[in-house]
């Protein structure tokens, strides 16, 4: 099954067709990208209205990801805003600064990363699933892969590796990886 991706980032589009080879699942970029109002107070939520708004506008299956980062020491902060933080920031890298200057002085750095994915099939048939991964912020930046905050997240057991040093381990464990995984489970089991 074909869905489009609820959002421009080629990347995503590269990871999640990455996490669901060898399987009938394919994700494709939108002929256009909408601004979709993410009013949402939950990962949940927003995954909704993103994945109902692509479905409405090309009539086709869609697919939306729906992640951030949740800082145990700022929960006000980032969550579903994340990538509305800092937003004088336009850089990832300039907003993973800030985010280490904001915790320069608090003792707990624990963090994790969660993803909610919504496939909109049609108005009666929407699936969700979510994943996440534990670990904590780092005090300066490692990695050129990854994106978003990979470059300051320290995933648990990786020895302090950040996710933007974790590529082969982060295509089989993150929070994304995590939620591809439930999704595929159940579309081999259901569909």
């Amino acid at each position: 099954m074909e869905f489009v991706l609820a959002s421009a980032n080629k990347k995503k589009v590269i990871e999640l067709n990455e996490l669901f080879k060898d399987s009938k699942l394919t994700v494709t970029s939108p002929q256009e990208k909408l601004e979709v109002d993410e009013t949402g107070l939950t990962f949940r939520e927003n995954a909704f209205l993103k994945a109902k708004a692509y479905y409405d506008k090309f009539q086709k299956p869609a697919l939306s990801d729906d992640s951030g980062l949740i800082v145990e020491a700022l929960p006000d902060i980032l969550g579903v805003k994340s990538a509305r933080f800092a937003p004088e920031l336009p850089e990832y890298k300039d907003k993973c600064k800030k985010l280490i200057e904001l915790l320069k002085d608090k003792d707990d750095k624990s963090a994790y990363f969660v993803c909610y994915l919504c496939f909109y099939i049609s108005d009666s048939e929407i699936y969700y699933f979510e994943g996440r991964v534990h670990g904590k912020i780092a005090e300066k930046l490692s990695g050129d892969g990854g994106f978003g905050y990979d470059p300051v997240f320290l995933p648990e057991g990786r020895d302090g590796r950040s996710l933007a040093e974790e590529s082969a381990w982060k295509m089989t464990n993150s929070h994304r990886a995590k939620a591809c995984r439930e999704a595929l489970n159940f579309f081999t089991k259901t569909k």
